[in-house]
This record gives structure tokens, C-alpha cells and sequence, in this order.
């Protein structure tokens, strides 16, 4: 048992020491591959536009479970009129960046490993190599870019689509005032709450789209190696969002 543990460890450390040259490699190239905008733009669309009905949807219904918990939470203080803030604050600083992150890891994540899978074992990554076009910079940073400009956009409209989701609960069906609900998340929500959400959801974009791009770019050219490089992804990220959003949280208080 020992030993296992010993070795998983080490394999552990070898991964993120392999994550980080990659992410070297990548930001080296990432002056260069910005320039073809169509590029980015489309991986934007792929990563983003194709995961906002589940980024809305989720986003609905957790800020109607927020608004309920919250609701019976504050009744028992006589607070209910501060649903707002505490819904508002805890879906902009916690749960908007990091279920969206999560989200982010299981439907585009896992599009960017397969589908780089899929060229490394179809030899195309190769095939751009031998005809001296760096398959870096021509595949795997507009999906790294995209990935990281879409992860804030989602969190933001998740955030959004919760705030709203408990405003029904709470102010339709639980009856707190519309004017406190509001007014008391206006008072209460400052920069600070909302830059740290910002911070949150640039890191987790980070972190989801390297580890996306990374695990598909070096996946087994198999059917075998791109499914675990695929289950790879998804919890490699999750762990790593988690992690960060320890850290982040730490730092700003």
C-alpha cells in the first residue's frame, strides 16, 4: 500500500511538472496564434456558445435552490429581506465560477481531449509536424485561447441567471419584498466580491482549457488512450478548480 501510494504520488508530480512545461510551450505560442483571430473566434464559439443552455439552465436552478435554503436559512434570524445579498455573494464569489467551471470541464473540456485525441490517433497532429507547421500553434492555443476567454463570459451569465432564479423564489413565491431584495444586494455586493469572481473564473479558465488541450494533445493514439485521456480530464480538472479555488479564496481574505 505503501508503495502505491508512493508511486502515485511521484506520478503526481511528474504530471504537474509536465502541465507546466506544456503550459510554457503553449504561452510561448500564443502571440503568434492570436493573430489568426478566426481561429480563436471559432474555438469561442465551440467552448462558449455551445455550452450556454447547460451554463443557463444550471444556473436556474441552483439559484432557485439558493433561494430557497437561503430563505429558510434567514427566516429563522428574521432576515429574509438579505436573500438578495446572500444569494448574490455567494453565487458571484463561489458557486457562479466554480459549478460553471465544472460544467465547463465535463461538456467543453471534454470536447477539446477528444478531439485532439482524435488527431493524435489519426496522425494529423503528426502529418502538420512533417509538414513544419507547429501543431501548437495551429491547433492546440486557439483552443487553449478560446477556452479561456469563454470560461468569465459563462460564469458571468451563470451568475446572472442565479441571481434571477432566486429572485423568483424568493420574492414571487416566498413573498420578501422586491425593493429589499434588491436594495440589500445593491448595499451589499462591493468590487471586491465581484473581482474575486472574475479572478475565480480566469484561473478555473486557465486550468480547465490546459488540461483540456494538454491530456488530448499527448492522449495514447488509441480508442482506448483518448477515452482515459478523456476521463483524465475531467477529473484532473475538477481537482485542480477545486485547489485553486482554496487558494484564491485564502488570498483574498
Amino acid at each position: 500500500m505503501l508503495r502505491e501510494l508512493r508511486e502515485s504520488l511521484v506520478d503526481s508530480i511528474v504530471s504537474v511538472g509536465a502541465i507546466g512545461r506544456f503550459l510554457v510551450r503553449v504561452v510561448v505560442q500564443v502571440p503568434r496564434a492570436a493573430l489568426r483571430l478566426d481561429l480563436v473566434i471559432a474555438q469561442i464559439y465551440n467552448a462558449g456558445a455551445r455550452s450556454l443552455v447547460i451554463i443557463m439552465l444550471s444556473g436556474l436552478f441552483v439559484g432557485m435552490v439558493v433561494g430557497l435554503q437561503g430563505f429558510q436559512l434567514l427566516q429563522r434570524f428574521g432576515s429574509e429581506d438579505a436573500l438578495g445579498a446572500a444569494a448574490a455573494i455567494g453565487l458571484v464569489k463561489e458557486l457562479g465560477p466554480v459549478i460553471t467551471a465544472l460544467l465547463f470541464a465535463g461538456r467543453a473540456g471534454t470536447a477539446l481531449a477528444s478531439e485532439l485525441g482524435l488527431m493524435r490517433a489519426t496522425d494529423q497532429l503528426s502529418a502538420m509536424e512533417i509538414m513544419a507547421v507547429d501543431p501548437v500553434r495551429r491547433v492546440v492555443v486557439p483552443r487553449f485561447l478560446g477556452g479561456v476567454i469563454a470560461m468569465p463570459l459563462l460564469a458571468a451569465i451563470f451568475s446572472v441567471i442565479g441571481i434571477y432564479g432566486a429572485q423568483v423564489i424568493g420574492v414571487q413565491i416566498m413573498g420578501v419584498d422586491a425593493g429589499s431584495f434588491w436594495s440589500q444586494m445593491r448595499a451589499s455586493v462591493g468590487l471586491g466580491d465581484v473581482t474575486e469572481g472574475i479572478v475565480k473564473s480566469c484561473a478555473f479558465g486557465v486550468a480547465c482549457s490546459l488540461v483540456a488541450v494538454y491530456e488530448g494533445y499527448n492522449a495514447v493514439p488509441t480508442a482506448e488512450g483518448v477515452g482515459r485521456a478523456t476521463t483524465r480530464t475531467v477529473v484532473t480538472s475538477a481537482v485542480f478548480t477545486l485547489f485553486l479555488d482554496y487558494l484564491i479564496t485564502a488570498s483574498f481574505l
